[in-house]
């Protein structure tokens, strides 16, 4: 008997234009022979749709004004099917965040990816560095910045920060992905600027000491045994990886494996592994790693816990140079997500 899944996508955060077109390449590589598949979308408004049409619609934006959606009966379709596991194809807030895990957990469904303690650390840069220093995790040097205090006194603020770290910097909301709302800081003016840009989209920003480095990234895979894929490589078509540089720049290249000795390869893929058991994560997450250019050290960058999906993202490709067909990798996903709400 083939198991229900429902397929979340679109969402409320900044990243709904990426969530579907991740989503549409999960709907395009499930294996429709083993899986009823219910796609749900959730507008940026925050209304939940089933959405019946043609998944070229979903990743074009065009299924919320398919012509069914313009009738009365359209209007109220809300999802009302029992299904066997969620899979949330939904980047950023209100996705990745442990809300929507929350709300799996509250209805005892099997949700692939991280649970919701997890998923809210590894969203939030700060908490996530908090915690890995712990674990003794290498990480840039950094400063904290919360709203409240840069309202009260912005040059107080900028004082701490240039003491503490040298230019550039990166400027980075703690809650947010794919690089919005990330700029790079050569100067005071344009720290100020960071700084203003980043507060649109979080209350809390880190500032982190810029590093002259290779972009590393790594697949994770697994609940209580997780393993990692060959690390990638991000050669960015602008001075980082923003948001432009990630989807819409097709000069931005991905060099699989990376171009590093097999032994710092191992490393890193250790490193990966090590603090995706830190962070409790579970089913998948990216594990992304500066390796400094003159030193070779190697610092954590950041952790995804739903990666892209996207037919030029990293995490499929990473698996799919380590032996892992994208329809075999989302499969293994259901089932850890379902052996973990067994277990």
């Amino acid at each position: 008997m083939k198991k229900k899944v429902a397929v979340l996508f679109g969402g409320q955060s900044t990243e709904h234009e990426v969530s579907r077109v991740s989503a549409a390449s999960v709907l395009r590589n499930i294996d429709v022979a083993k899986y009823d598949v219910y796609p749900i979308g959730i507008t940026k408004d925050g209304k939940w749709f089933e959405y019946t049409g043609a998944i070229d619609k979903i990743e074009s934006g065009e299924w919320e004004i398919d012509e069914f959606y313009k009738t009365p009966e359209g209007q109220k379709f809300l999802f009302n099917k029992e299904v066997d596991a969620v899979f949330p194809v939904l980047h950023g807030l209100y996705g990745e965040d442990g809300t929507i895990q929350g709300l799996c957990k509250l209805l005892n469904l099997p949700c692939v990816g991280p649970g919701v303690m997890s998923s809210a650390v590894c969203m939030d840069k700060i908490y996530t560095k908090y915690l890995l220093e712990r674990f003794g995790v290498k990480q840039a040097e950094y400063v904290v910045v919360n709203a409240y205090e840069y309202k009260e006194d912005y040059k107080q603020i900028i004082d701490k920060i240039e003491k503490k770290l040298p230019y550039p910097m990166f400027i980075k909301p703690s809650n947010s992905g794919s690089s919005v709302g990330i700029t790079k800081a050569h100067s005071t003016q344009e720290l100020i600027a960071g700084l203003t840009e980043a507060l649109k989209y979080d209350r809390k920003i880190l500032v982190e000491r810029g590093i002259n480095a290779r972009e590393v990234e790594v697949a994770v895979l697994g609940n209580d045994y997780p393993k990692a894929a060959v690390p990638g490589e991000i050669i960015p078509a602008k001075e980082f990886y923003d948001y432009e540089a990630k989807y819409q720049n097709e000069a931005s290249k991905l060099l699989i494996p990376a171009a590093l000795s097999n032994e710092k390869l191992e490393a890193i893929k250790d490193e990966a592994v090590k603090v995706y058991r830190a962070l409790d994560c579970a089913g998948m997450a990216r594990v992304d790693f500066l390796v400094d250019k003159d030193t070779q050290e190697v610092y954590l960058n950041e952790v995804n816990t739903i990666p892209g999906f996207t037919k030029i993202s990293m995490y499929p490709k990473m698996w799919q140079a380590s032996g892992k067909a994208y329809s075999n990798l989302i499969d293994e996903l259901i089932g850890l997500a379902i052996d973990r709400n067994n277990g």
